[in-house]
């Protein structure tokens, strides 16, 4: 570990969020910038799925559903969530995944306008918003656009039926005004849904106050839930009674222990579950969301800024002749929590950083991103990064042929 010079050490002595990094399991010697696509692993969690695990499925057995409102954990999740998104209690629930919920809501959207036969959506998009959108379009007979950014605000119009994007961009981390494009779209006829996998836990959100119709979410990201854990849904309010789920399952039934043949939506948010709620993943994800619990999303966005704007004066301080180019916003106020660099070996250099215990990801064709969370990440470890980055890129370790081997997941 190289000496932390006292500026940067004064920055986290300062940071009112500092303590929070207690609540966490930390390898040490390892600086973790990929909280961004996997968050660390809450203390609270290992507890609680050990609980979860010995207590209630060991012992209670099937009476747990009951005696330990496993039965209601998809909404009580949810309620959490909720402020974290500026959202209702009762507008947000967990279930399924980001992919599943996109698609129940991208088809219980697009059928209250079928005279409109445009999805419109961005090019460059996260992939499975653009795989589904595509799926959904196919079976009800719509048109996906997928457009530059920049050309969006023109394209909609008359035949809008829904416009679905992605709030923070998951590669370079360009961030949309909520606000603005939402009222956009409606001036245009158009509902808007909101993925907020790279938002939620990092930036502050305020869905109610902006005007936001539907949005999902991931669960393992900044919010800790652990690998796969479920996703979430929003549902404003007024539009709850007016959508149905085309994913019909008996979660989602008025009465699902009726065990009736005809389908009746459950009233309100829970019209949107569909099987049988995934508990033990649950338990972790509720950790995880505990893990805000007396956070200031100001103070964490606050932190993200400051993160940011060290990481970035430092790379071009120090790395400034080794080609990476950053892709990011400078402006925070047009950016997410994490900051990308593209570099022709993007790939090998990352691989390379990874062996010096400096955790970050790859995204094809050229990118090298790093996760900046606020709840467990210190100055001091933007810091040690990039001196690490620096010595992988003086020294040309990154070149050793073993660096250029992709296993499935890069």
């Amino acid at each position: 570990m190289s000496e932390v010079p006292d500026r940067i050490r004064a920055l986290d002595e300062a940071d009112p969020l500092s303590h929070l990094r207690e609540r966490f399991v930390l390898p040490e010697n390892i600086i973790y910038l990929d909280g961004n696509s996997l968050g660390a692993l809450p203390k609270k969690s290992i507890a609680r799925t050990s609980d979860a695990v010995m207590h209630e499925w060991g012992n209670s057995l099937i009476r747990s559903w009951n005696d330990h409102g496993w039965i209601e954990a998809p909404q009580r999740i949810g309620a959490k969530i909720a402020p974290l998104i500026g959202a209702k209690p009762h507008e947000v629930i967990v279930t399924d995944s980001v992919t599943v919920n996109l698609f129940k809501l991208i088809v219980a959207a697009a059928q209250l306008s079928p005279d409109r036969p445009v999805l419109l959506s961005e090019s460059g998009n996260f992939h499975t918003d653009l795989h589904v959108a595509s799926g959904a379009a196919e079976l009800l007979g719509m048109q996906l656009e997928a457009l530059q950014r920049e050309a969006i605000p023109a394209a909609l119009g008359p035949d809008t039926n829904l416009l679905l994007l992605t709030h923070v961009h998951y590669k370079a981390g360009f961030r949309f005004d909520i606000t603005e494009v939402t009222a956009a779209a409606k001036q245009a006829g158009a509902l808007t849904l909101w993925d907020l996998s790279h938002s939620v836990g990092a930036v502050p959100l305020h869905l109610n106050r902006d005007g936001a119709e539907l949005a999902v979410g991931c669960g393992y990201k900044y919010l800790n839930g652990g690998p796969g854990a479920p996703a979430f849904l929003y549902v404003a309010e007024h539009l709850q009674e007016r959508l149905v789920s085309p994913l019909r399952g008996w979660m989602g039934h008025a009465a699902p222990f009726a065990f009736t043949d005809d389908y009746i939506p459950a009233p309100g948010i829970s019209r949107f579950l569909a099987g049988t709620p995934p508990i033990l993943s649950l338990t972790a994800l509720e950790a995880g969301v505990d893990s805000f619990d007396g956070v200031d999303m100001a103070a964490v966005w606050a932190k993200s800024v400051s993160l940011f704007d060290l990481f970035h004066d430092l790379v071009e301080d120090r790395c400034s002749d080794f080609g990476l180019e950053c892709i990011s916003p400078r402006d925070p106020n047009q950016r997410g929590s994490h900051i990308s660099y593209r570099h022709p070996h993007a790939f090998e250099v990352c691989q390379a950083l990874i062996d010096a215990g400096v955790i970050g990801d790859f995204r094809a064709p050229d990118v090298i991103r790093f996760g900046l969370t606020p709840l467990y990440l210190p100055h001091a470890d933007i810091w040690e990064a990039v001196e690490r980055l620096r010595t992988v890129l003086t020294s040309e370790s990154w070149r050793d042929p073993h660096f250029a081997v992709r296993g499935k997941v890069t």
